[in-house]
């Protein structure tokens, strides 16, 4: 009778175990839905908050392009768990096998979702394979303390994929890739001619102030002439909503404009680093 209620004891604690664990599962749902927004070409926005464990650090606008050859992913997310959520957003659209994931920038939410795919399929520029190299480490760590449990198992995995400026055509789709700086030292932006859609990762923020820890000002400004010049119809921003027409990029030259005029300003005043961070 005792080995029996120690059975049931343990099959009891397992059913509880496994129950916990599908609980836990559920609440590591990112709940990743793809927007058409052109032919082929899908959005998934994140939200407009900050990283915190509520939302596991979904703060982020990925996107894929489906063509006959295959699908072009930008940008892999927050955690592994994202891109293994995205991953399988894809294939509920298209059974297209996915050919490359390119990394817009060296940001965290920009690249940890990277294991989720076949590295071989990993691509980005020089400055942003270098960059995660030498920053992916603290980065990673970093969104452990901000996101929690949505990051269990996500390690930093870099390209090993060189992308360069210039056209790419990918199964019809006339491609322009971008080479930028001023958000971060490397920034891609990619342009589809064939369906005007420009994604500018996080050159442009929408609705959003934008993060600065490797900006150079001056730089990001020209980026942003640069896409304003290319006649897009709609535009992905790194984060907020997707835009027709070049607002975004108003505001995100405002806003940079702004933060420039204070820093000048505080400089002049002689104001310390604690003064400049209470400017409003």
């Amino acid at each position: 009778m005792s080995i029996l209620s120690r059975t049931s004891r343990s099959a009891i604690a397992l059913f509880a175990l496994g129950w916990a664990l599908l609980l836990a599962a559920a609440d590591m749902d990112y709940g990743l839905q793809p927007v058409s927004i052109a032919d082929g070409t899908w959005v998934l926005v994140g939200r407009s908050e900050d990283f915190s464990t509520a939302n596991g650090g979904n703060i982020v606008n990925t996107g894929f392009i489906v063509t006959p050859a295959g699908v072009l992913v930008i940008d892999s997310g927050p955690s592994r768990a994202y891109g293994e959520q995205l991953k399988r957003a894809i294939a509920r659209i298209t059974d297209k096998p996915v050919t490359m994931v390119v990394n817009t920038h060296h940001h965290p939410d920009h690249f940890l979702g990277n294991q989720a795919f076949a590295p071989d399929t990993l691509a980005a520029l020089p400055g942003t394979i270098s960059g995660i190299h030498a920053e992916g480490g603290t980065f990673n760590e970093n969104m452990y303390r901000l996101a929690g449990d949505w990051m269990a198992g996500t390690e930093p995995l870099a390209p090993a994929k060189q992308l360069t400026a210039g056209p790419l055509e990918l199964g019809g789709h006339h491609l322009e890739l971008i080479a930028l700086d001023g958000h971060t030292g490397a920034d891609l932006a990619i342009f589809d001619r064939s369906t005007g859609v420009l994604f500018a990762g996080d050159l442009v923020f929408n609705d959003r102030a934008p993060t600065t820890p490797h900006a150079n000002l001056a730089a990001w400004q020209k980026a942003l002439d640069r896409l304003e010049s290319l006649g897009f119809k709609q535009i992905v921003p790194g984060h907020g909503p997707v835009a027709q027409g070049t607002a975004p990029i108003r505001q995100t030259r405002a806003w940079l404009g702004w933060l420039d005029g204070n820093l000048r300003q505080a400089a002049e005043d002689g104001l310390d680093m604690t003064e400049v961070l209470a400017i409003p």
